[in-house]
């Protein structure tokens, strides 16, 4: 662990993990007052949180609205868990015609944006051969959602790595992007918790766009990114049996170092950096200002 990322806090709350003011951590990694605390929040899924920790989010953060990023397919394996089915949670496309209604906290508005759904599932499955795609129909046609994950997950997504996954969802989640950004741009939605299932790389990639189009320099959204795999060590164990059960590799609950850089190296190199790639899915000047207005601390 870098020794920027030892300095982000560990999370204040029991029951929720990965959760942490995106705006106090990069002033404590900048030792400067660049963002306002207390308005962005990242972490983990809130579904177990506890009555305590259910309080402090409202009553101690203040938050206004949760944006969740996560797909049918773990809100359908998070109700198999509560209901004591066997079932995984891991970051899977929505590729399942059952559907299940998310565990929602009182008082929150709720924004449920899948961000690996739509063009992102299609991009995935047009890279099966034909064999395999036959497979996955199959599959799906039949019932058996892990089975036909488990060859999506073999065949395209760990070849494509969690880099190439993250280039994924900004290449096909444009749609999504500028659905979640236009939350971001209404100063009357803060503060805004986002979350996916960890918190990790979906959070990660659109807290990235924020910090960048925030002028966050790259090596202090990488400590802020590496933190989260400190602060998911506790239930590593069991997510990379999950993603094993399913046909993931063990580096896939891991916070790979070259992540950000990898991430930040296709938007410029495909787009020209974040405000162009912003504005190619909808987020026009305006709203980029409107969410630095909000974002950046006032001097």
């Amino acid at each position: 662990m870098s020794c920027q990322t030892q300095k982000v806090p560990s999370t204040p709350l029991k029951s929720i993990l990965n959760f942490r003011d995106v705006g106090r951590t990069i002033n404590i990694l900048l030792s400067s007052p660049l963002l306002t605390p207390g308005l962005l929040y990242r972490g983990a899924r809130p579904d177990e949180a506890s009555h305590q920790d259910r309080t402090s989010l409202s009553e101690i953060y203040n938050i206004r609205s949760i944006i969740d990023l996560r797909s049918a397919t773990e809100h359908l394996s998070q109700a198999d868990k509560r209901n004591g089915k066997v079932s995984s949670s891991v970051a899977a496309p929505h590729i399942e015609s059952s559907t299940v209604e998310a565990i929602q906290i009182d008082g929150f508005s709720y924004h449920e944006i899948n961000l690996n759904g739509g063009a992102f599932t299609r991009a995935l499955l047009w890279r099966l051969s034909w064999f395999n795609l036959a497979r996955v129909v199959s599959y799906m046609a039949m019932g058996y959602r892990i089975e036909a994950i488990r060859v999506l997950a073999e065949e395209v997504m760990v070849p494509r790595g969690l880099i190439g996954l993250g280039t994924d969802s900004l290449d096909y989640g444009t749609t999504e992007m500028r659905a979640i950004f236009k939350i971001f741009a209404d100063a009357g939605n803060y503060p805004i918790f986002v979350h996916c299932t960890q918190g990790k790389d979906r959070t990660g990639l659109v807290v990235l766009l924020l910090l960048l189009l925030c002028k966050v320099p790259s090596d202090i959204i990488n400590a802020d990114y590496m933190a989260s795999e400190r602060e998911l060590m506790s239930e590593r164990e069991e997510r990379v049996r999950e993603m094993k059960d399913v046909g993931f590799t063990e580096d896939f609950a891991d916070c790979p170092s070259d992540w950000v850089e990898g991430v930040i190296g296709h938007l410029k190199e495909v787009y020209g950096g974040v405000e162009n790639y912003l504005r190619r899915t909808g987020v026009n000047d305006e709203m980029q200002a409107r969410i630095r207005n909000v974002l950046l601390e006032q001097r």
